[in-house]
C-alpha cells in the first residue's frame, strides 16, 4: 500500500515538474532581424512545449513595469526607449527545469561570454542588442507570464511528441 501511495506521488511529482514554465521574450532586435522561427525552432527541438505567443508593440509602461527591478540602473531609462522601439514576441514555455533549461539555451547576457551554441553566443555580438529575454527564476517567470499573458491565453495542451520527451 505505502509503496502504491508513493508510486503515485512520484508520478505526480514528475508531472508538475514537466508543467513549469518560463516566460521568453523575442527583443525588437531580434524581431528586425528576422530570428523569431530560429529562436522558437531552438526551444521546440529541445523538447518544450510552447503555451502561449503574441506578436506586439509593448507600451513603456508595461515594459518599465517588466523591467521594475532595474529601475534604478543608470541604462534604465535607455532600455524601455530601446525595448519599446519596436514589435517584440512575448512566450510561455513549459517543460522539465524549463527556467534553468531555458536561460542554459540563451546564453550569458553579453554575448562576449556566452558559448558557441548558445542563441546568444551564435547570433549576437552586444549586450545591448541579446535579442531576447528569459526569466531567471520560477518566481521571476511566474510574475513575468502574469504581467504579459492572462490565464485565458495560456494554452493546456500535450503535444504527441510528450512521450518522446519524458519518461513515463
Amino acid at each position: 500500500m505505502i509503496g502504491t501511495i508513493l508510486s503515485i506521488f512520484y508520478v505526480i511529482a514528475r508531472i508538475m515538474a514537466n508543467n513549469e514554465r518560463t516566460f521568453i521574450m523575442v527583443k525588437p532586435d531580434g524581431v528586425q532581424r528576422g530570428l523569431v522561427g530560429k529562436i522558437i525552432k531552438r526551444f521546440e527541438a529541445k523538447g518544450f512545449k510552447l503555451v502561449a505567443l503574441k506578436f506586439q508593440w509593448a507600451s513603456e509602461d508595461l515594459l518599465k513595469n517588466h523591467y521594475a527591478d532595474l529601475s534604478a540602473r543608470p541604462f534604465f531609462p535607455g532600455l524601455v526607449k530601446y525595448m519599446s522601439s519596436g514589435p517584440v514576441v512575448p512566450m510561455v514555455w513549459e517543460g522539465l527545469n524549463v527556467v534553468k533549461t531555458g536561460r542554459v539555451l540563451l546564453g550569458e547576457t553579453n554575448p562576449a561570454n556566452s558559448a558557441p551554441g548558445t542563441i546568444r553566443g551564435d547570433l549576437c555580438v552586444q549586450v545591448g542588442r541579446n535579442i531576447i529575454h528569459g526569466s531567471d527564476a520560477v518566481e521571476s517567470a511566474k510574475k513575468e507570464i502574469a504581467l504579459w499573458f492572462t490565464e485565458k491565453e495560456l494554452v493546456n495542451w500535450k503535444p504527441a511528441q510528450e512521450s518522446w520527451v519524458y519518461e513515463d
